[in-house]
C-alpha cells in the first residue's frame, strides 16, 4: 500500500525542532544552525509533509522575483528540501513538491527555481536546467592593473539596505538575476565564525558607481579573498574593482568571485589568467505558462507569433495550445493556434531562460517543431547566458 501523505502550509512550533533535526542530517549541518536558519527564513515560509501524523520532511519557499528581458517576474525559490532518511524512496519528496507547486499556481506565482541535489526528482515535477551558478578565480599577481580611476569608501557598519538601489540597477540588466529575498541579503552580510565581512562603495558615497562585499580567509591553498557580492555600473568601476583587488597581492594569493559562464569582467584583465573553478546549473519550473510568458520582457525589435502546444502532467491549466504574440518588447498569450512547437512544460524552461536554443533542444530530442516555429522561438527568446549570483 502506498503511504498517504498530508501537506501543510503551517509549521507548528513543536515541528521546528524536529524539522531542524531532519535538515541537520540531510545537509550535515551545512546550514550553520538549523533552527536559526529556519527562523531567518521565517517559519511561515516552510511547508511540511506528514505520514500518519508523523512529520517526515519539509522545504522552504522564498517569494522574490527574477529578471527576464529587463522585467521582474515573480518567482518562488525552493530551498532545503529535506526528507527523513527512513522515508526516502517512499514518494514523500515528490508529494511535497507536487503539493507545493499546486499551491504556487493557486497563488498566481509564474515561476519557481531551485538548486537540485539530484535532477531526477525535480524533472519528474516539471523543473529543468535554467541557468548557471559559476565560481571564478584569479591569482592576484596576474591581475596587473594598477590604475584606480575611482575612490573607495568603506561601509561601516554594513547595512544591506544601502546597496539595494545599485544592485537593482545591475539586476534588471542581468538575465536571471534575483530580486533578492531579505534572508539572502542577510546571509550576504553576515560573518561566519572567525571571519570579517568588508564592504566598500566604488566611487563617492553620494554617487557610487558600484560596490564590493568580501571576506578574507587563510586556507590550505593560501590566503584568498572571497567576493560575496559585487556591482559594477561603469568602466571606471570595473577598472577600480580589479586594481583594488590587485593591491592585495602582497598578502593575498587568490581572488574568487561568482559570475556568469561567460564573464565579461575578465575582458578587463590583460591576459586570460582568470579561470572558472566550478559551474553548477540551477533549475526552473514554469508554474503558470500564460503569466510567465506575458510577464517577461522580449527583444524590442521583434514582432512575431509563436504557436505552442504544451504538456504538463501536474498542472492541468498549462496543457494545450497557446499563441504567444510578441511586439514592442512585450508578450500576449491567447488560447488556441496551430501548435507548431510541441514540448513538455519542462523543456519550456531552458527556452524561456535562453540557456539553450530551440534548435539545440530539438536535436537533443526535447521538442518537436516546424522550421517556422523554431525560427520564431529563437528570435523571441534570444538573450545573454542566464545566471544567478546567489545560492539558496
Amino acid at each position: 500500500m502506498m503511504p498517504k501523505f498530508e501537506y501543510s502550509t503551517l509549521a507548528h512550533p513543536q515541528d521546528i525542532q524536529q524539522l531542524g533535526s531532519i535538515f541537520e542530517q540531510c545537509f550535515i549541518s551545512a546550514l550553520g544552525g538549523e533552527e536559526a536558519y529556519i527562523n531567518l527564513l521565517g517559519v511561515e515560509n516552510f511547508r511540511i509533509i506528514r505520514e500518519s501524523e508523523q512529520l517526515v520532511g519539509g522545504l522552504a519557499t522564498l517569494d522574490m522575483g527574477q529578471w527576464w528581458g529587463g522585467v521582474r517576474v515573480p518567482m518562488t525559490g525552493i530551498a532545503v528540501v529535506g526528507i527523513a532518511p527512513e522515508y526516502r524512496g517512499s514518494g514523500a519528496a515528490i508529494a511535497l513538491m507536487q503539493h507545493t507547486l499546486k499551491e504556487l499556481y493557486t497563488r498566481g506565482i509564474p515561476l519557481s527555481a531551485l538548486y537540485p541535489a539530484v535532477q531526477t526528482l525535480y524533472r519528474k515535477v516539471g523543473y529543468e536546467q535554467g541557468g548557471s551558478w559559476c565560481n571564478w578565480e584569479v591569482a592576484t599577481n596576474t591581475i596587473q592593473l594598477r590604475e584606480q580611476p575611482l575612490p573607495l569608501q568603506a561601509v561601516v557598519p554594513i547595512n544591506h539596505q544601502v546597496f539595494h538601489e545599485l544592485y537593482q540597477q545591475q539586476a534588471r540588466l542581468t538575465h536571471g538575476y534575483l530580486d533578492r529575498h531579505p534572508a539572502i541579503w542577510e546571509r550576504l552580510i553576515q560573518a561566519d565564525n572567525n571571519e570579517v565581512v568588508y564592504a566598500y562603495f566604488i566611487g563617492t558615497k553620494d554617487q557610487p558607481e558600484g560596490y564590493i562585499i568580501f571576506t578574507q580567509k587563510r586556507t590550505q591553498d593560501g590566503e584568498i579573498i572571497f567576493v560575496k557580492d559585487w556591482v559594477l555600473r561603469t568602466v571606471a568601476a570595473a577598472q577600480t574593482f580589479w586594481s583594488f583587488l590587485a593591491s592585495h597581492r602582497s598578502q593575498i594569493q587568490q581572488v574568487r568571485w561568482k559570475s556568469s559562464a561567460i564573464d565579461s569582467l575578465t575582458l578587463v584583465l590583460p591576459e586570460q589568467t582568470a579561470k572558472m573553478s566550478s559551474q553548477f546549473r540551477w533549475m526552473l519550473r514554469i508554474v503558470d505558462v500564460v503569466k510567465a510568458l506575458e510577464m517577461r520582457g522580449y527583444p524590442s525589435g521583434i514582432e512575431t507569433e509563436l504557436h505552442l502546444e504544451i504538456q504538463d502532467n501536474l498542472l492541468d491549466a498549462n496543457n494545450g495550445k497557446f499563441i504567444l504574440s510578441v511586439a514592442n518588447g512585450r508578450g500576449e498569450v491567447t488560447k488556441g493556434g496551430k501548435g507548431e512547437l510541441q514540448l513538455d512544460v519542462r523543456e519550456l524552461a531552458p527556452i524561456y531562460t535562453s540557456l539553450f536554443s530551440p534548435y539545440h533542444l530539438q536535436i537533443a530530442g526535447k521538442l518537436h517543431g516546424t522550421e517556422t516555429a523554431i525560427s520564431a522561438a529563437t528570435q523571441i527568446f534570444a538573450g545573454s547566458s542566464p545566471w544567478m549570483a546567489d545560492f539558496f
